[in-house]
């Protein structure tokens, strides 16, 4: 069963519980999205719900599954981005925890087991605790390559590196540190789901970048950054303020580098990016405790050091955006949204 039937078959059965949870007669339009023309925006559906008093419109994204970066990102799409319509989550499953969530987040949803949250007076619908509706799911697939840990160090080396993806796949394994094999599966992966394409003798060419980022977001804080995890650590208060990262081969990322880059947050969390072999010597000289509750995480860093070099003290923009939004913390999602307008979005942007 492909991915985008399975969708399909989520999107059936969650119009047909919502319906049974509106007293009222109800009438549920899909919309063709040919005739959507609003740039930046590729909805799932578009759909009218339609009651005895009111009509509504929701641009509706479809989620086989619902994580924390899913919810995190459409939290962001709903408060940061001019839609014409609501946004309207549809998924397979909400529990009760995450339903509270939603609710609290203004996140309206609807799921195959009947949970819902509508918040379009005076229609109100708020249902939760529905056990999952038992829905053929795919069987057996394979996790893509290009999602893998692996291929999100490719993609990152993509998005930050402009043009990387039309060079030799020898030169593409030399600055991602990523077997050539490897690369030939991930490239032709990539031209698979659509983000890569051949341009008649040009050369090739990423595109629908603005998706694919979103994919990586989405991604990486639960597939790639527990990978590189070296410990967590205490510290002394503010130890960090002063504190040059690049005397240790490492980088500020996180809520530290987003202070340095914007001048907006006061950070709560320090997160440092370096190699294997700088560690003791950052934690000695910083007298640093381990410590499994500290504020301090340091990763390995997943990238290349020359690549780490234009940067300096802090990461690339696109991981401080990423590690903003895997915290769910509002002050954050306010802060990456920042730096996805002034630093991402020129990253991303198609020639």
């Amino acid at each position: 069963m492909s991915e985008m039937k399975t969708e399909e078959r989520i999107f059936r059965h969650a119009l047909e519980a919502f319906k049974k949870n509106v007293a009222e007669k109800v009438e549920i339009k899909v919309i063709d999205t040919q005739n959507f023309r609003t740039p930046d925006v590729r909805p799932d559906y578009l759909i009218q719900i339609i009651t005895t008093h009111k009509q509504m419109d929701y641009i509706a994204e479809v989620k086989p599954t619902i994580t924390k970066a899913h919810k995190l990102l459409l939290l962001m799409d709903k408060i940061n981005r001019q839609l014409p319509h609501p946004l309207l989550l549809i998924t397979r499953h909400v529990n009760a925890d995450m339903a509270e969530q939603l609710r609290k987040d203004g996140v309206e949803f609807i799921d195959a087991a009947g949970n819902a949250y509508i918040n379009r007076p005076p229609l109100y619908i708020f249902v939760k605790g529905n056990k999952p509706l038992e829905i053929e799911m795919p069987k057996h697939t394979p996790l893509k390559r290009a999602f893998n840990p692996t291929g999100l160090k490719v993609i990152y080396a993509f998005l930050c590196n402009k043009g990387l993806e039309n060079k030799p796949y020898r030169e593409i394994a030399a600055k991602t540190g990523i077997a050539l094999g490897t690369i030939t599966w991930i490239m032709y992966e990539l031209r698979a789901t659509g983000f890569l394409i051949d341009m008649e003798g040009r050369g090739k060419r990423l595109v629908h970048k603005d998706t694919l980022l979103k994919r990586w977001v989405t991604a990486y804080p639960e597939r790639l950054k527990p990978k590189q995890m070296l410990g967590r650590f205490t510290g002394e208060p503010d130890w960090w303020r002063k504190k040059r990262m690049n005397l240790y081969n490492a980088q500020w990322g996180g809520e530290v580098a987003a202070a340095k880059l914007t001048h907006y947050l006061e950070p709560q969390i320090v997160t440092i990016y370096t190699e294997a072999d700088q560690i003791n010597k950052l934690i000695i000289d910083n007298r640093l405790r381990k410590d499994a509750r500290g504020n301090v995480e340091i990763f390995m860093r997943f990238w290349t050091h020359n690549e780490a070099a234009k940067h300096e003290n802090t990461v690339h923009p696109i991981l401080i955006y990423a590690d903003l939004v895997a915290t769910g913390n509002e002050r954050n999602i306010e802060t990456a949204r920042i730096i996805y307008d002034e630093h991402v979005v020129q990253c991303i942007g198609e020639d």
